[in-house]
């Protein structure tokens, strides 16, 4: 298949092919028909298939067709981060840039100036971040009654990171009559309702090798009690042949938790998931990736964006609940013809888990039957991780915290105080308004979702 079979707009067509593009990918070849119908959609693809493409050529196609209509969003993608809101932007604005389409991105960690700006210029398709959405929302700077299209992307990482509730206002103030798509890398539970509670009939994609494992991946499983993980984690991540290891937790506060006691045994672990800001995410990444710690803590959604090299390891020290999850974990490891070592801690509770997974890979795991023996500390032993993370995890576990931290799901710098709304933050400086009139806009659009406003910060 070509672009030209899709039947794309002329000027779609001429873009697509001075950007050096000749045939579509799979996920654009299953999906374009679909969405140019009007179809709902829910498709299942990673990072770097094509996914926006196969999203953002319909839409402005569809725009294309029709003349425009006033200055509100007639488009809206929501999207778990600022790097992706950037990356989705500049797509619509490369393919979108001989029809005269406005497209504009806000997100949380800056000024909202120039966000407004563009927003009281007019706009037809609009990429944002939840909580920055809802606070330009709140505030009159935007209106959603226009929204014809509206795109979850990255599904999964949205929830993972908090947003189910911001994104359930959000839904309340869109048109009923509308065109949905949701893309996911994974599909667990949380998603597929998610999915059947925004997609009407949808047409279903996927372009995912969930099955697939790198066959340069030493595969195996360690029968443990849960209260001896700890013991085991540490034996493990205590011997030379970890270069750099990636442990994945079930959960954010398993995965803090667990920092700290790899911390109290001189073990040095950056941690990385969606309650954490922008900078600490960074602050992190840079540490592992620059070999000042040889592991990092991670949740699922959190570590799919990881690009490090020279992973050695992946420890599951919880056995995912999806068997999907499975494979993107390991897959951080064994990249580019090397090898690398798998190792999954399963307790009793846990061995179900463990067959999915089988059956899903169609490969038995290797059982390791003794665990390596205990390093022996030394005055040196991981000096420099400790040093290099602050002693990251084990400042964690020594200092008191004055107050616990809020999550901060948007990148970038969170506003001070309690969040207006007892959700995830937009972060960034607010935009002052005249206390009166700014205080009722707010309240009157606040009431009209209290019934969906979360009490407390999501996850």
């Amino acid at each position: 298949m070509n672009f030209e079979e899709l039947k794309l707009h002329p000027a779609l067509l001429e873009t697509v092919h001075r950007e050096g593009y000749e045939r579509p990918t799979p996920i654009q070849a299953q999906a374009i028909p679909h969405v140019l119908a009007g179809r709902d959609l829910l498709g299942c693809a990673q990072t770097g298939t094509g996914k926006t493409a196969a999203f953002a050529l319909p839409i402005l196609h569809r725009l294309a067709a029709a003349p425009r209509r006033g200055r509100e969003p007639r488009v809206l993608v929501l999207v778990p981060t600022r790097e992706l809101a950037s990356q989705v932007g500049d797509s619509f604005t490369t393919y979108g840039r001989r029809l005269g389409v406005r497209c504009a991105v806000v997100f949380g960690g800056v000024g909202q100036g120039a966000q407004v700006s563009a927003l009281r210029a007019g706009v037809d398709v609009l990429v944002a971040t939840p909580g920055r959405l809802l606070d330009l929302y709140d505030q009159e700077h935007l209106e959603l009654r226009s929204v014809e299209v509206l795109v979850l992307d990255e599904a999964d990482r949205m929830l993972d990171m908090g947003f189910i509730k911001p994104i359930r206002e959000i839904l309340a103030e869109l048109p009923k009559q509308r065109q949905n798509l949701l893309f996911s890398a994974t599909m667990p539970a949380a998603i597929r309702s998610l999915a059947d509670g925004v997609l009407r009939d949808p047409a279903r994609v996927s372009v995912t090798p969930v099955a697939s494992t790198a066959p340069l991946i030493e595969q195996e499983v360690c029968f443990v009690k849960q209260a001896e993980k700890p013991d085991a984690l540490a034996r493990v991540l205590g011997q030379p042949d970890v270069e750099r290891a990636i442990v994945f937790t079930r959960t954010k506060h398993g995965a803090d938790k667990l920092a700290k006691k790899l911390g109290r045994v001189s073990i040095g672990a950056e941690v990385i998931h969606g309650n954490k800001s922008q900078n600490a995410r960074l602050r992190a990444l840079a540490n592992f990736r620059d070999g000042r710690v040889r592991v990092l803590v991670a949740t699922d959604v959190m570590a799919r964006g990881i690009d490090v090299d020279g992973i050695s390891h992946v420890v599951n020290y919880d056995v995912p609940n999806d068997p999907e999850s499975y494979v993107h974990r390991i897959g951080r490891t064994g990249r580019a013809g090397a090898s690398g070592r798998a190792l999954s801690f399963c307790d009793d509770a846990e061995r179900a888990l463990l067959r999915d997974i089988e059956r899903l890979t169609k490969k038995p795991m290797t059982v390791l039957r003794e665990l390596p023996p205990a390093p022996v500390p030394t005055a040196a032993t991981h000096s420099s991780e400790n040093a290099a993370s602050g002693g990251a995890a084990a400042a964690e576990a020594t200092s008191p915290r004055t107050a616990p931290s809020r999550p901060s799901p948007q990148n970038g710098a969170s506003r001070g105080g309690n969040p207006r709304h007892g959700r995830p933050g937009s972060g960034g400086p607010s935009r002052t308004e005249p206390a009166q009139a700014g205080a009722r806009n707010r309240s009157r659009r606040r009431s009209r979702r209290s019934s969906l406003r979360p009490s407390s910060p999501a996850l």
